[in-house]
């Protein structure tokens, strides 16, 4: 007896109706690009069971953000087969969103995954709006090989926050973002939004992060994650801002420069603020600012930690960095305000170009350890 494959459903966005039959689980959205094309991808979204892949294929024009329910797969064909853009003067909060962020929940959304396509905000044609690729408020979720490009805003959002502002009451854990560009952001490349305590314990890897308009990877609460092989040039200002580390890692990055864009301020290749009650690593990042400590108004620091409350331990080791010769960078920097320590074990990091190698605040204690 033959094998019944299951049916994939074509939905082109002419006006074909949809009909699959709860069995169906692949659901392959065509695009005209054209405006009509964001109503029809919700509506096939809407329709589907959970448990299916929602497939994109051609050229997208969104008017209204992609609303994606949990316990579903979005994936395009490839990075240049799909893309999903921003249409002129559409000024969207997002091109694709978890619905619990549009529908301003109170609680987290289910595990999405989102696949294989380019995401692309058109800035230069939505100028007055602050457009984010990819608001994600969901748990135990995969973003992976996804181009982000051009947005007005933030390139990826990870937030414990809703469209309205709207907090968790629960937590949003356990998810991964690996083998993604994003370039050309006019804010954060990846933006973790969480004045609570709810987006922790996450992977973020072997991302490319290009010519963003603030930092590269900003980080409200670094609580658990592991931030580590992402290659990031072209900052405006810090490479990494990780705020809460609490048994975090951020290991293997390079960094090709920082500080880079018209603001003069504090800048840093690396800044992280430890919290009290658990150690975090800082190891084999490479750090260098090619394009030079060019602001003469700013301070330029290649790894800088402080700590947020307690006693905050960390592991700062093997790493590189190589400064660009002029008297505003210093190399480690390591200080705690008052009423706080920081305990700190330093080992073979490579410090070469900077005017201050490494600075010591009081209530730090540096050590070689064992």
């Amino acid at each position: 007896m033959a094998r019944k494959l299951p049916m994939i459903l074509a939905a082109f966005l002419a006006g074909a109706s949809l009909g699959a039959a709860e069995q169906d689980r692949v659901i392959v959205v065509v695009s005209t690009n054209s405006p009509a094309d964001a109503e029809a991808i919700n509506a096939a979204i809407a329709q589907s069971p959970e448990g299916a892949e929602i497939v994109f294929r051609g050229q997208f024009l969104l008017t209204q953000p992609l609303r994606l329910l949990g316990n579903r797969t979005y994936r395009g064909e490839s990075r240049t087969g799909t893309v999903l853009k921003q249409a002129d003067g559409a000024n969207l909060p997002a091109l694709m969103a978890s619905s619990v962020y549009l529908d301003n929940q109170p609680w987290t959304g289910t595990p999405i995954a989102v696949r294989h396509l380019t995401l692309n905000g058109n800035r230069e044609k939505n100028a007055e709006s602050r457009t984010v690729g990819l608001a994600l408020r969901s748990w135990l979720s995969v973003v992976e090989d996804l181009l982000i490009t051009r947005m007005p805003g933030d390139g990826l959002l990870i937030t414990s926050l809703s469209a309205d502002g709207t907090g968790l009451q629960t937590t949003q854990v356990n998810g991964r973002v690996s083998g993604c560009l994003i370039e050309g952001c006019s804010g954060h490349g990846v933006h973790v939004q969480d004045p609570g305590n709810s987006v922790t314990d996450w992977i973020l890897s072997d991302n490319w992060i290009a010519s963003s308009g603030a930092d590269a990877i900003h980080l409200e609460n670094a609580a658990g994650w592991v931030v580590e092989r992402n290659h990031m040039y072209g900052v405006g200002q810090h490479a990494i801002y990780a705020h809460r580390l609490f048994a975090s890692a951020i290991c293997d990055n390079y960094i090709e420069g920082f500080g880079e864009g018209n603001e003069a301020g504090t800048w840093c290749g690396i800044w992280a603020s430890l919290q009290g009650g658990a150690a975090s690593t800082i190891a084999h990042n490479r750090i260098f600012n090619f394009a030079g400590e060019r602001h003469p108004d700013s301070e330029y620091r290649y790894i800088s930690l402080t700590v947020n409350y307690g006693t905050g331990l960390a592991v700062v080791t093997g790493n590189a960095i190589l400064g660009a010769g002029t008297p505003r960078g210093i190399g480690l920097h390591f200080s705690a305000p008052e009423g706080r320590a920081m305990k700190i074990v330093s080992t073979a990091n490579a410090v070469e170009q900077v005017h201050t190698p490494r600075f010591v605040g009081p209530g730090v204690t540096v050590t070689a350890g064992q």
